[in-house]
Parts: structure tokens; C-alpha cells; sequence
């Protein structure tokens, strides 16, 4: 029976957070070896799942390696990088004889000493294993593809979907590609193309105009003989490195001169679409006044405190324009362990006056002052059983606090961690309806809508100021490409 290992490194790294990731946070979220990823994955809508399941079902044996995974959040500091490459080479080389290498990196990586962190873990694994062993993979499409990523594997493929529900699919998708290698039916090979562009993550939906249009780009590529895959790679541009952007990646079965010339296409038509995909923008205020007509309840997406773009979480733009002009009953969680605190001393049905969120920087807001009656202090972990943006399935927030102004506008839950809005668990859990506010506060920009469109007629895109803005001509790059579009915006181009 072959044999394929299993590998996953994940982490989506905002350069411009002043936090960095430690090795602790890999610990503290997911860091496993050997039989425990199998455990961990088992139920999880997640790609690992995926391989599992595929290889299972192809009659291949898998061997769990090694998986690590950090909330989004700043750089990788240099030493915790080391140690994670340094364990998974160790687990890898521990392994066994190997077939093949099914692969889960997130492409949006970024290490203090490695800015192409996926790029360099992936090279490594090649030289470990040898240039003859195939090493087929996944990414997040927010991942921002390198030259080094595309040249040390045979194939690798994008979720198709943001949000993403479809990673598990994309698993079983790679595991059988991996299976049909094995089998010596196809012999992957792979070309990339990268215009010099940003999808603005406002315009990031796969299945809102105008990205529908590429995403039926990419679909009909992937009807063509002998393509056996084609990625849309949306990129992630909150990490400031080279690579930062949009492209396309093209499997086919054995052309290389298919594969890039196909990829060149794609790229091209990203590129001729390149002003509708720029995006369009809703200042705090207008959304706000927007909120007191339009049908209830209505998901305020706050773009620039996206928790699962790294932000801090505790963005209070909104929390002051919605009390300044009396929109409620509204929602919204905040990350701050020192609020959630004081609400415990004082206990549930006690009133105090509270200064939360706002303490990582100006930048996100002032703290939102007012009297509130505390309405919920406990333990924050809570499941999700449908299928949701990035597959997870258990979340825990640490110690939670819900807590009311005592005009019962604004309802905010405090945590201890922070927590991306994936799940409206996270408010039904705790004996909180989503119906009965009229206003949603979710910390994301597409990623929520998995789960928050089922009960929201409306959704609002807000532009908030922070970290994640979407205004990306306001954040301070040093080292992405110029000429690049929308910064320059007479760049030219041809692939």
C-alpha cells in the first residue's frame, strides 16, 4: 500500500500589527504530531479532513506528520518560525518511507526571517524528501503565491469559495490528484502568473459582481483537456512583502506550456477587470444613517478591525457612531480581558461603568465609555456544526462577559480571546437571538457571511479605519512591487 504524509503549517500574518506571533500562539490554537491530527480532523470541514478522507478512499494509507496553526495575527517572530520548520523536518524525517506529500500551508505566511515563510518551509520539505516524491497542496486563496511555492511542489490548489466552505472538498480534491499520480495516470505540472494588482478584499466575494466574472474564468479553464486543476488566488494584502497580490496557478497533466499559457490568460482577464475590482467604499457615518431605514437585522461588517485578517479585535469606530446616533438594539463583540474582568467583580445584574475596547492603539478607535447593567459572565466556548469559513468547528473565546447600556442600544460581548465571527453560535450559544437586534456587528469583511446571511436581508461593507482597512492606498508598504495597481494607477502590463 503507498504511503502519503500529511503536513500543515497555517497562519495568516498581518505585517503592519505592532504584535507579533509567537510560538505560544501555535500552542495555544493547534500544534499536533503524528496520530493526534488525525483525531484533531476528524470531524472538522477542513482540508486536512480532506486528506484523510480521499486517501481512504483510494485505498492509500496516510501518515499524520505534523500541523500547526495560529489565529491571524502579526509577523512570525524568527525563532518560534524555526522551531515549527525545525519540528516538522524532524517528524518528517522520522516518518518513514513516503510516497507522497499532501501539503496544507496557507500562503499568507510571512516569518521575520523568512517574508515568503511558505515558500521557505516548502522548499525545505523538497530537499528533505527529494526532487522524485510528489508534494500536492492546498491554499487559502487570500495566500499570496510565490515563484518558491509554485517551484517546490508538483501541484497546489486554491479553495474556490470565499467564504470558504469548500476546504474539505479541495482536500478530498488534492488527495485524489495525489492518487491519481501514484497510479502513474497524470504527471502534474504547474505555472503561475502574477499581474501586478490587488483584488480589493471589499470586492473578495466569490459570489458577488464583479468577481464573479474571474471566478467563471477560472471554471471554465478547469473544463479544458488536460487541465487538471486552476486557482484564483485573491491575495492577501495586509502582509507587506513582494509577493503581496492577485494571481492565477494552473495544473495541467504533464504541458508546461499549457499550464503558463493558460495561466497568462487568466491573469490577463484579472487585469482587464482590474477597476471594477478596486473597490468601493462606505464611510462609518453613512452606514450608520444607511442602518435606520434599510431591513433588519442588518450584518455591519467592520473591515477595518478584521479579526480574521489579524486585527486586534477590539475596534470601537462603530460602537461610538451607532450610540451617537441612538441606531439600536446593536451587537457587537470586542476583544478586552481587562473589561471582562471588571464586569466579573461586579457580577451579573450589577450595573458599572466601563471603558472597553480601544487599548491596542489609536488607530482603531478610542475605549467606548458608558454605564452597563452585566448580563452574562462564564466560560466562552461554544461548537458550530454547519459548515462555516475555515472549516472550524469548536471555538473558545476564553472567559466571556455580555454586557447592556443601560439605554439598551448596545449589547457587547467581551472576551479574553480573540475570537473571528464565523458563527452566530457565538450569539445563540449564549441565549442570544440574532433576530432581535437590528443591527450586527461582525469583525470581517467576507468571511461572516457564511454564517450571517441566512438571517440578514442586509449587509453593510463599512470602511472603518485599522489594520485590515480596506483602503489599502493608506497603509504604509515598503517592500511590495511598483509599479502596482490601484497605487500607481497607470501602471501597464502584459504578462
Amino acid at each position: 500500500m503507498p504511503r502519503v504524509g500529511i503536513l500543515a503549517l497555517i497562519q495568516e500574518s498581518n505585517t503592519f500589527l505592532s504584535g507579533t506571533t509567537t510560538f505560544d500562539h501555535f500552542r495555544q490554537d493547534l500544534l499536533l504530531t503524528g496520530e493526534d491530527v488525525r483525531r484533531h480532523f476528524a470531524t472538522a470541514h477542513h482540508e486536512v479532513r480532506g486528506f484523510f478522507d480521499g486517501l481512504a478512499r483510494a485505498g492509500i494509507e496516510a501518515v499524520p506528520i505534523f500541523a500547526a496553526r495560529a489565529l491571524p495575527f502579526g509577523t512570525i517572530e524568527s525563532d518560534a518560525f524555526e522551531r515549527l520548520v525545525q519540528q516538522m523536518i524532524e517528524e518528517l524525517e522520522s516518518a518513514g518511507r513516503l510516497d507522497g506529500l499532501l501539503v496544507a500551508p496557507h500562503g499568507a505566511t510571512v516569518a521575520a526571517s523568512h517574508p515568503d515563510a511558505d515558500g521557505y518551509w516548502l522548499s525545505l520539505v523538497r530537499q528533505t524528501v527529494g526532487p522524485q516524491i510528489p508534494i500536492i497542496g492546498t491554499l487559502d486563496p487570500h495566500g499570496n503565491l510565490s515563484p518558491q511555492m509554485v517551484a517546490a511542489t508538483d501541484a497546489l490548489m486554491a479553495y474556490r469559495t470565499n467564504p470558504h466552505i469548500d476546504q474539505e472538498q479541495r482536500g478530498v480534491e488534492a488527495a485524489e490528484l495525489m492518487a491519481r499520480t501514484l497510479r502513474g495516470e497524470v504527471t502534474p505540472v504547474q505555472a503561475a502568473c502574477f499581474p501586478p494588482m490587488v483584488i480589493n478584499i471589499e470586492r473578495q466575494c466569490t459570489s458577488e459582481p464583479p468577481l464573479t466574472e474571474v471566478v467563471a474564468d477560472f471554471e471554465a479553464v478547469r473544463g479544458q483537456v488536460g487541465v487538471l486543476s486552476a486557482s484564483l488566488m485573491l491575495g492577501f494584502p495586509y502582509a507587506d512583502v513582494p509577493e503581496m497580490g492577485a494571481s492565477s496557478l494552473v495544473v495541467t497533466n504533464g504541458n508546461p506550456a499549457l499550464a503558463q499559457s493558460l495561466a497568462n490568460q487568466l491573469a490577463e482577464l484579472m487585469w482587464r477587470r482590474r477597476s471594477g475590482l478596486a473597490g468601493s467604499f462606505i464611510s462609518v457615518e453613512d452606514a450608520v444613517t444607511q442602518a435606520q431605514s434599510l431591513p433588519a437585522p442588518i450584518c455591519m461588517l467592520d473591515m477595518g478591525d478584521n479579526v480574521g485578517g489579524g486585527s486586534p479585535g477590539n475596534g470601537t469606530w462603530l460602537a461610538h457612531e451607532l450610540h451617537r446616533q441612538k441606531v439600536g438594539p446593536s451587537f457587537l463583540c470586542l476583544y478586552d480581558p481587562t473589561a471582562v474582568m471588571q464586569a466579573d467583580a461586579v457580577g451579573v445584574g450589577a450595573k458599572v461603568r466601563l471603558a472597553v475596547g480601544g487599548k491596542t492603539d489609536d488607530f482603531h478607535g478610542a475605549p467606548f465609555q458608558a454605564a452597563f447593567v452585566v448580563k452574562f459572565v462564564g466560560d466562552g466556548r461554544f461548537a458550530e456544526t454547519q459548515v462555516r469559513h475555515g472549516g472550524f468547528t469548536s471555538f473558545d473565546q476564553g472567559h466571556t462577559a455580555i454586557v447592556e447600556t443601560d439605554d439598551g442600544l448596545l449589547t457587547i460581548m467581551l472576551t479574553t480571546r480573540r475570537t473571528p465571527p464565523f458563527s452566530l453560535r457565538q450569539l445563540t450559544a449564549f441565549g442570544l437571538e440574532p433576530q432581535s437586534f437590528r443591527v450586527l456587528v461582525a469583525k470581517g469583511v467576507n468571511a461572516p457571511l457564511a454564517a450571517y446571511q441566512p438571517v440578514c436581508p442586509t449587509i453593510l461593507r463599512v470602511n472603518t479605519r485599522g489594520v485590515t482597512t480596506a483602503d489599502v492606498t493608506q497603509l504604509p508598504y515598503q517592500h511590495r512591487r511598483k509599479p502596482m495597481f490601484p497605487f500607481e494607477v497607470d501602471t501597464v502590463w502584459t504578462p
